[in-house]
């Protein structure tokens, strides 16, 4: 069994955390995750108090250690949802997005580590500075919202060298393989998003799973006009990594266009990495967990080939 910070602290049998992916992280997808060895995280953004509670209540249904994840930039008109956190069995919780440093002392002084995503070096030494317990190497590769400046082995690389608390990669792991790279390089653990997209405990549809399975390691846009066109008012630093939209294809670079006149999203937006080119089919999240715990192998291998 592969043994790092991350599994040592929560007593995990994988170093897998499934992202707090809003939409698609529900209590049943972290229950599932946690179940099978990994640690699994609610995710949710413009949730209710009443909502996050009842994920949270399913997700600790396992009896295992789970996480949830709160978009920074939405939490001053929603800091309700910190104290259900906060009061939860949650052991780990995710601040990102946003101005979350006047958050961090009150998640830590109830006893829960505290983590953020970071896309660039200069957000990993602010979150160090802040005194945040664990960063997330998220690379452009990645699913979902975050930065496009730099890929995840480099990112992850430069992180590490620069700080003194455990990091997790995030972006373009799907697979074994992908988890035994980014142990190898010292990280300590894995941020999985796409390949959990597909599971059958997720809360995404039935087409969203089947799309994210049908496509290519190029079939993803980085953009920022999916949020215009829906409207959603990410800070304007985060775009979004999406399967090819024809909405996408028609606004991205006419983006003062669009803001200019507005023109609304008529298809579904399936928010994915481009590790979807490495998600095969929809399946339980136990089998994606144990997939990727077949890092182990990949390490020993790697051990035999250097004479270790």
């Amino acid at each position: 069994m592969i043994q790092t910070w991350l599994t040592n602290t929560f007593g995990l049998s994988v170093p897998v955390v499934s992202a707090p992916m809003a939409g698609v992280s529900g209590g049943a997808l972290a229950a599932a995750v946690s179940a099978a060895g990994g640690l699994g995280m609610v995710g949710v953004a413009a949730a209710s108090p009443d909502q996050l509670r009842a994920e949270l209540d399913i997700a600790q249904a396992s009896g295992k250690p789970y996480g949830v994840g709160l978009l920074a930039w939405l939490l001053p008109d929603n800091e309700e949802l910190v104290d259900v956190a906060v009061e939860s069995d949650a052991a780990l919780i995710s601040l990102s997005y946003g101005p979350y440093a006047r958050y961090v002392e009150r998640v830590q002084a109830a006893g829960k580590l505290v983590a953020t995503q970071v896309g660039t070096i200069d957000d990993a030494r602010a979150a160090l500075a802040i005194g945040v317990d664990v960063l997330v190497a998220r690379g452009g590769e990645g699913g979902g919202h975050g930065r496009n400046d730099v890929a995840t082995l480099p990112l992850l690389q430069a992180v590490l060298d620069a700080v003194d608390v455990p990091v997790l990669a995030a972006g373009g792991i799907a697979t074994g393989r992908g988890l035994a790279a980014v142990i190898a390089a010292g990280a300590a653990g894995g941020w999985v998003g796409t390949a959990f997209t597909v599971a059958t405990e997720a809360a995404n549809s039935k087409d969203a799973k089947q799309a994210v399975a049908a496509a290519g390691l190029a079939d993803t846009t980085y953009t920022t006009v999916l949020d215009i066109g829906r409207g959603a008012a990410w800070p304007a630093e985060f775009g979004g990594r999406a399967l090819n939209h024809p909405y996408a294809a028609k606004w991205h670079g006419r983006e003062d266009e669009l803001r200019a006149n507005p023109e609304p999203i008529e298809q579904p937006v399936t928010w994915a990495g481009q590790a979807a080119g490495l998600v095969a089919k929809p399946r339980d999240a136990a089998d994606i967990v144990k997939e990727l715990a077949t890092a182990e192998t990949y390490l020993g291998a790697a051990a035999a080939r250097t004479g270790k």
